[in-house]
């Protein structure tokens, strides 16, 4: 993937579309990040993105799936803290997916 130009500035990504300097992350970012994977962010997006974005700041590393959805039963409920309820928004790697469009490093355990 090349860089991203969002509102004329050129956004630094790696070859994979993760953000190389995470203060390059803005919600107009998200929503280039998100196009290039395929998603059109929703109020149920930006609620799991807001998620990680915590999860990233009080642990100081992007989750993989299980930490994921444990944390988002804690914070969500059982409804949206579950697998399925990622995958609906997030179909291919929501760990992965889900990091990258919230600007955060890749989850460490994730191809």
């Amino acid at each position: 993937m090349a860089d991203l130009t969002v509102l004329g500035q050129n956004i630094a990504t790696d070859p994979d579309g993760f953000l190389k300097n995470l203060g390059d992350w803005s919600p107009d970012v998200a929503k280039a990040l998100a196009s290039e994977c395929g998603i059109t962010l929703t109020d149920e997006h930006w609620e799991l993105i807001l998620l990680v974005q915590r999860f990233y700041q009080e642990f100081g590393l992007s989750p993989a799936m299980r930490p994921l959805i444990k944390y988002a039963k804690l914070e969500l409920g059982s409804e949206k803290g579950n697998s399925l309820y990622f995958l609906t928004c997030f179909p291919d790697s929501p760990a992965k997916s889900l990091s990258k469009i919230a600007g955060l490093p890749r989850p460490d355990n994730c191809l």
